[in-house]
Order: structure tokens, then sequence, then C-alpha cells
């Protein structure tokens, strides 16, 4: 069974940094970070594809954020910058094995989920 497990949470300044990571185990899919704040659906934050050649960003978190994966050691990783309090959520990964271009963004497509880990941003 695909587990993922998420790490790199925690409280940070406005304007600090984070680094999230999801270890994978089982194939390499496509993945899509996502997060959701109290009262507010599940939010599409960023996508890359099984092989990094792909990555979409939702334009509140385009330029700040960067997803990236490292193959070989099965893990995906969201770097986040400039934080704004807004950004306050919980963080899910999650894989799709049949996610693609068209739907990447739709929580629904994604199979396997990890534990959500807290990022709050401060003022």
């Amino acid at each position: 069974q695909v587990q993922l497990v998420v790490s790199g949470g925690g409280l940070v300044q406005a304007g600090g940094s984070l680094r999230l990571s999801c270890a994978a185990s089982g194939r390499t899919f496509n993945m899509g970070w996502f997060r959701q704040a109290p009262g507010k659906e599940r939010e599409f934050v960023a996508y890359i594809s099984w092989n990094a050649g792909i990555t979409y960003y939702p334009n509140s978190v385009k330029g700040r954020f960067t997803i990236s994966r490292d193959n070989a050691k099965n893990t995906v990783y969201l770097e986040m910058n400039s934080l704004k309090p807004e950004d306050t959520a919980v963080y899910y990964c999650a894989a799709g094995p049949y996610v693609s271009s068209s739907d990447y963004d739709l929580p629904r497509m994604y199979a396997y989920w990890g534990q959500g880990t807290q990022v709050t941003v401060s003022s």
C-alpha cells in the first residue's frame, strides 16, 4: 500500500520560509500539495509530474512556493518563501496515479494522501 509521510510544518513569522517534505513508498506517481484552512475548502497548492517535467501553481502561491522531487529518495518537497498569514493551513501531500494536466487541481483525482501538517504564519 502507498504511504506518504509529511514533515516540516511549524510556526514561522510573516516573510519567513519553511520546507515541507513528503516521503513516499511504492511507485513513482504524479504528486500534489493541498492545504485546508478552518472553514474553507481544500485548496490546490502545487503539482509536479512523475518525472518532474511539469509543474503547476495557483496564482496565490506562484513565485513564492516551489515544488520539487528527488525520485532516488522517493521524496517530494515544497519550498515556501515569503510566507503570509493567509498561508496558514493544514498542508497535505497526495499521490495521483491517473492525475493529468487537465485535472491536477482537483482533490478527488488523488488516490493517496499523507497526514496533514500544520503551517502557521504569524503577523
